[in-house]
């Protein structure tokens, strides 16, 4: 599959798991978040910390999320990615994603390389916000990414 293809696949999915989704509301991951259930996501919170986000019950780690997810958006620090990527191979979660906005965000090589090898479809990078319709300001990175040739296609 292509990037596009890839990512398209994984926004298709309806219930998705938020693994590392902060505590405080004024957290652009928590913005991410909020933004999937404005689009008519079933998200579910992971977050070791606290027990409830914005009402909806957190859970602890990938592996302990009933009903099962379809897909695993990440975005804890890239030191703690290759661990999140075992906990949803080991919950039966096909598709993550590995956030990135600037820096390394979520994304680790070896945590890439694992779901890989695993045969899991892995969006290493971008920011889902550059994907869905009618993006608002966040269109303006994808014209520009489309403008310099870094879109994916």
């Amino acid at each position: 599959m292509t990037e596009r293809q890839l990512i398209d696949d994984f926004l298709a999915q309806k219930r998705i798991a938020v693994i590392g989704v902060s505590r405080n509301p004024r957290d652009f991951n928590r913005t991410m978040y909020n933004e999937f259930i404005r689009r008519g996501y079933d998200a579910v919170p992971v977050n070791p910390n606290v027990n409830e986000i914005d009402g909806r019950r957190s859970f602890a780690s990938a592996g302990e999320i009933d009903p099962k997810v379809e897909a695993a958006l990440i975005m804890t620090p890239a030191t703690q990615s290759e661990a999140v990527a075992r906990e949803c191979a080991e919950a039966g979660i096909q598709r993550v994603w590995f956030y990135r906005a600037t820096g390394r965000g979520a994304v680790d090589e070896r945590a890439v390389d694992f779901c890989e090898s695993r045969g899991m479809s892995v969006v290493a990078g971008r920011c889902p916000f550059m994907f869905f319709p009618n993006p608002g300001f966040h269109g303006l990175h994808s014209f520009f990414l489309k403008l310099i040739g870094r879109y994916p296609r």
